[in-house]
C-alpha cells in the first residue's frame, strides 16, 4: 500500500510535465502563417484566407498563459482583434466636398439673413419714445404692480433715459 502511494507521487509529476510539454509543442510547432513581427504593415496585404489562419493562429495562442506570449504575439492579437480594418477602418472624408459644403451653406445662411434684414422696418414702432411714455401712462391707469412698478411711488418706467 505504502509503496503503490509513493510510486504515484512520483509518477505524477512527469505525467503532468510531459503532458505539458507536449501540449505547448503542439502550439509552439505550428509556425504563423505570416509573421507577427509587422502585422499592422501586412495584414491588408493579406489575403482572406491568410488572414483567417492568422486569426485562427493568434487565438489558440490566446488560450496560453499571457506571460509566456513574445510581445510581438501580443501586439499581433491586439491588432488583429481591435485594430483599424474591417468595420473598424477610419473613413476617409473628402476634405475639398467638406469646405465647398461648409462655405456653401454659410454663404445662403448669410444671404438670407441680408434679405430679412433688408425687408424689414429699421426701428419697430414700439422702441419709440412716445410709444414707451403711452405704455407708461397706461400702466399707471392700471394701478400695475403698486409695490416695484410704474404705479409704485418714483417706480420703474419703460423709458430709457
Amino acid at each position: 500500500m505504502l509503496r503503490t502511494a509513493f510510486a504515484r507521487v512520483a509518477v505524477a509529476p512527469r505525467v503532468a510535465l510531459t503532458a505539458r510539454a507536449a501540449s505547448t509543442s503542439a502550439s509552439a510547432t505550428a509556425p504563423a502563417p505570416v509573421s507577427l513581427g509587422n502585422i499592422e504593415a501586412s495584414w491588408k496585404s493579406l489575403t482572406p484566407t491568410e488572414q483567417e489562419q492568422t486569426f485562427k493562429h493568434l487565438e489558440e495562442l490566446q488560450k496560453k498563459d499571457w506571460k509566456e506570449l513574445s510581445l510581438d504575439e501580443k501586439k499581433a492579437a491586439y491588432y488583429v482583434a481591435f485594430g483599424p480594418h474591417g468595420p473598424r477602418e477610419p473613413i476617409q472624408a473628402e476634405t475639398g466636398k467638406t469646405v465647398v459644403g461648409v462655405t456653401a451653406a454659410v454663404a445662403v445662411a448669410g444671404l438670407i439673413f441680408y434679405f430679412v434684414r433688408k425687408g424689414g422696418k429699421e426701428t419697430p414702432a414700439t422702441l419709440t419714445r412716445e410709444w414707451q411714455e403711452a405704455a407708461d401712462e397706461r400702466l399707471r391707469e392700471q394701478n400695475s404692480d403698486p409695490f416695484t412698478g410704474a404705479s409704485a411711488k418714483g417706480g420703474a418706467s419703460q423709458v430709457a433715459l
